[in-house]
């Protein structure tokens, strides 16, 4: 693959994932039975890219990606993921609907949870449109200062990874 396209596909890899919220299952409650993980979801926003972890012992509990089947009947056959670690980031990088259990026995007490992943909302017009110079502020002069400065360490990174930084 030529470097080029490698590097833009890491800056994309990079961008994307800046941005990233890692949801906690249950908060500071965890992954334990008897949580009502539908109310923990329905109070969360998961878009694409964004991680869902799961935090339990890892000698008791795990988890289980299903279908809507396997969720709704706690069965873990055909299953699509597992994880045992006892702190799992699992990204959700598509928009679809995910369904996650614990195969130990803890989906039947409730130990299960599903969440809808949403597109990523698309910048406003005014992100867009360049601002004319009468409309200074800090807020934006700071930003446009980092993304610079990101922008030009992605640069010498890709440049040098490349092969083309002459010093």
């Amino acid at each position: 693959m030529d470097l080029s396209v490698l590097f833009l596909l890491l800056l994309a890899a990079v961008a994307t994932t800046v941005n990233a919220t890692d949801h906690i299952v249950g908060a500071n409650k965890g992954w334990n039975p008897g949580i009502n993980y539908t109310l923990w979801a329905n109070n969360q926003t998961f878009y694409a890219g964004d991680y869902i972890s799961f935090r339990y012992k890892k000698t008791e509990y795990n988890v289980f990606l299903v279908n809507e089947t396997g969720y709704d009947n706690c069965t873990i056959e055909g299953a699509l993921g597992n994880w045992t670690s006892g702190k799992d980031f699992i990204m959700l990088n598509e928009t679809e609907r995910y369904y996650f259990i614990c195969g130990t026995g803890g989906c039947l007490n409730g130990m299960k949870v599903s969440v809808v992943v949403h597109p990523l909302p698309t910048p406003p017009m005014s992100a867009i449109v360049p601002r004319h110079s009468s409309e200074k502020s800090a807020a934006p002069a700071a930003a446009r200062g980092f993304r610079s400065l990101l922008a030009m360490s992605f640069a010498f990174f890709g440049l040098t990874l490349c092969g083309s930084v002459w010093i």
